[in-house]
């Protein structure tokens, strides 16, 4: 879309001119047919239409420029992209509005000042940074077509948001012995065995019979094809090694520049259609990859994951991307050629076929054999019966001792300490906190089968070191515990508004 409004900017200028009477009495008409039609949602009996929807829409844009986490994070809530995040931030600031007014809460209006002046993205190495500020007031708010009075209207939500979540988090609170007894349980340092049952093992004795795959083969057929090839070329537009050191407004003038130019680049290629011609005349080096699908990506595509989605969606129909941000700049791709995916055969999709069958069937085994594995240690430890007796008769099981560890560990590390962690270390440590000594948890199932988390101890942790480390164990776990029930009671809020989907 944004291609053809560039190619035919002027002409579609003029139709638009000439539309412009007639589209707006078209749309004034008491049609209510209309207006059903442009329902987004529906809250407290009103009806959201489409068009409010994409201005608040606009508005989680500019907050998540701004970096207004507080407000974003709170209100659209979850991983995924912003077609999938802004729908929650819609209908969650609507709520959020309604019950700031019904609460009677308005910020001040010197409130509303300082924390426009706080947010992230207007900051510089000294604090507020006026040139940043001017710079979203002249770009990017009139894009989004807004004006400095939506700077405040975030402050002002996000200032709502804060006093209502005080307010929902000031009926929580953590009795002493709970305190007591949830430390031991995040600082005391556990003792764990753990009992595998992986998938691979028990796939390797699972037979796939050729009626197994034929019959597999006409219900799945549809699903059933090769991987698009396609061949790309593409060419970067970088800072240079003087530019990659700038910092704050140089960085962001040397970008804009970059992005100019880039802009160019992608109207000439409208105009004239020839990549290589393009590239050429704006002195611009080539690169071309070779043939790659969606699981195996080119190795000049791999380390940039936003150029090798680009590259995936590209067409016949739409073969050149526009400018695609990257690291350092701005890269543009353009599809050479495309190998469609089609039907795999019976012979063809046999290897996948029958790994498919096994693995379904290696899950299904697992679960079964993890949940009866469970019960079986667990009732025979209870009858005091050792480890090793209670797994020779859950079928010859065999536990690995893990190093001792403590909760506190990851909560009080850097996100850099706890990356190199492997992600089952992290599932056996959340499930070890759940347990009491001696206990032994459900089948956790897990990406190779699943686990089973004997707890055989939990040392205390060091009593000397309680009241140094209380205070910060009692705000953190009150902030979970106040996160948690205001989630709550914006669900609970959304029920009582009728929310109902267009």
């Amino acid at each position: 879309m944004i291609k053809i409004l560039r190619k035919h900017r002027n002409w579609l200028m003029i139709v638009i001119a000439v539309l412009a009477l007639p589209f707006c009495l078209y749309f004034v008409k008491s049609d209510t047919s209309l207006i059903r039609s442009d329902t987004f949602a529906q809250l407290y009996g009103r009806k959201i239409t489409h068009v409010e929807a994409q201005r608040e829409a606009n508005l989680y844009q500019l907050a998540s420029v701004l970096g207004a986490s507080a407000l974003t994070d709170v209100l659209a809530p979850g991983s995924g992209d912003f077609s999938q995040k802004a729908p929650s931030f819609v209908i969650n600031l609507t709520i959020l509005r309604h019950e700031a007014d019904r609460l009677g809460i308005e910020p001040a209006e010197s409130e509303i000042v300082d924390t426009v002046k706080k947010f992230p993205g207007l900051q510089g190495s000294s604090g507020f940074d006026p040139a940043k500020y001017d710079q979203v007031e002249r770009n990017l708010l009139p894009s989004l077509g807004f004006t400095d009075e939506q700077l405040r209207e975030i402050a002002r939500d996000e200032l709502c948001l804060t006093k209502i979540k005080d307010l929902v988090g000031s009926t929580v609170s953590l009795p002493e012995s709970e305190a007591k007894s949830n430390y031991e349980q995040v600082y005391g340092k556990n003792f764990v065995s753990v009992i595998r049952i992986k998938t691979s093992d028990l796939a390797k004795d699972i037979k796939v019979s050729d009626e197994d795959i034929k019959k597999y083969y006409e219900t799945h057929k549809s699903e059933l094809k090769t991987e698009p090839k396609r061949k790309v070329e593409f060419v970067r537009l970088t800072l240079t090694d003087e530019q990659k050191k700038l910092k704050d407004k140089e960085r962001i003038d040397a970008l804009q520049k970059l992005a100019d130019r880039a802009n160019d680049v992608s109207q000439a290629l409208l105009d004239k259609g020839d990549f290589d011609q393009v590239a050429a005349k704006f002195q611009l080096p080539v690169e071309t990859t070779g043939e790659f699908t969606n699981s195996a990506p080119d190795p000049k595509l791999k380390g940039d994951s936003q150029l090798n989605q680009a590259a995936l969606k590209l067409t016949q129909q739409e073969p050149t991307s526009d400018p695609i941000q990257t690291s350092d700049g701005f890269a543009i791709v353009h599809l050479l050629s495309l190998t469609e995916a089609r039907p795999l055969s019976l012979e063809e999709a046999k290897p996948k076929i029958v790994d498919a069958i096994k693995n379904e069937r290696a899950r299904e085994m697992a679960m079964t054999n993890g949940r009866k594995a469970a019960d079986i240690l667990r009732s025979m430890l209870k009858a005091g019966q050792p480890l090793q007796a209670a797994l020779q008769q859950a079928g010859g099981l065999k536990a690995e001792k893990i190093e001792p560890f403590t909760v506190a560990d990851d909560l009080d590390a850097k996100p850099a300490d706890t990356k190199s962690q492997s992600t089952d270390m992290m599932v056996i440590k959340n499930v070890a906190s759940q347990l009491q000594p001696g206990e032994v948890s459900d089948f956790s199932p897990w990406i190779d089968g699943g686990i089973i988390v004997f707890l055989e101890k939990r040392e205390p942790p060091d009593p000397a070191k309680y009241q140094e480390t209380k205070a910060k164990f009692e705000e953190r776990y009150l902030k979970s515990a106040r996160e948690y029930v205001f989630n709550e009671w914006l669900r609970d809020r959304q029920r009582d508004a009728g929310l109902t989907r267009g």
